[in-house]
């Protein structure tokens, strides 16, 4: 993912509410959000068909996991692949805080991260440049390409659109659709400097990338109960936007295979 806003415990019917997208090159192969037969339908997720993980996901017992790139021009992008940190959680038993100080001593491997990861008890945080572990507070957090809660404008507009979100009495998710589908550009004045060139920093700054070559592959909602059951809604595009279509998965919660609509 490249943009996500999350609300963990604070929800009095969704434990976990997670929005984002995933921009990255359309060349780039990746499978439609499904569960994968390799972990007999386990893993909950859409899956880069190139490196093998994912960029968010869920398991059919209730936990959920997202990675973001940490833009560093000047880090290397050579090492195991991020996205097989959320895939390798989602099909383990592990906790996440088991799992997080796990990987913690290995971090330094991969190139530049920021992954969340939650089941029943915890919300935990793990991010490589620099390494950074903790248990997130409940509430509300954002992160892009840069770090957790980072004030970047994308990031603050999704988490306005999700604390609204959560304040209103109906439940119907458009406001988040329409957050995740935002195409406004950021002021000059209030974008990050990630060491990119100010027209390629413009272009980054918009929830919703629209590119030929690059942009918003994914717009994805994660929802799940504090009994472990939920869903997690997938729509995808293709160059200069283009819609490609969208698979919505019921999480059940008990470990039970996911049914797909």
């Amino acid at each position: 993912m490249c943009l996500v806003a999350l609300a963990w415990k604070t929800h009095p019917r969704w434990r976990l509410l997670m929005a984002g997208n995933r921009d990255e090159f359309h060349a780039r192969p990746a499978a439609a959000l499904q569960p994968w037969d390799s972990n007999t339908g386990r893993v909950i997720a859409g899956r880069d068909l190139r490196s093998g993980g994912t960029w968010v996901g869920a398991s059919v017992d209730g936990r959920a996991g997202v990675v973001t790139n940490f833009r560093d021009p000047l880090a290397s992008a050579s090492g195991p692949s991020r996205g097989q940190l959320v895939a390798d959680y989602l099909a383990g038993h592990s906790s996440a805080g088991i799992y997080t100080q796990v990987l913690a001593d290995r971090a330094a491997e991969y190139p530049p991260f920021n992954l969340v990861l939650a089941d029943a008890d915890s919300c935990q945080f793990l991010g490589n440049h620099p390494l950074h572990r903790l248990a997130l507070a409940p509430g509300l957090h954002g992160m892009s390409n840069g770090a957790l809660d980072a004030p970047w404008p994308k990031t603050r507009r999704l988490m306005a659109a999700l604390a609204g979100w959560l304040d209103g009495a109906g439940a119907a998710f458009d406001p988040l659709w329409d957050a995740l589908a935002d195409e406004t550009v950021a002021a000059d004045v209030e974008l990050p400097d990630t060491g990119i060139d100010l027209d390629l920093e413009r272009r980054l700054s918009s929830a919703f990338i629209r590119g030929h070559d690059y942009g918003t592959r994914a717009s994805t909602l994660v929802a799940i109960d504090h009994s472990g059951a939920g869903f997690i809604h997938e729509r995808r595009f293709g160059a200069d936007g283009a819609a490609l279509g969208e698979t919505r998965v019921e999480i059940p919660g008990g470990g039970t295979e996911a049914p797909c609509r």
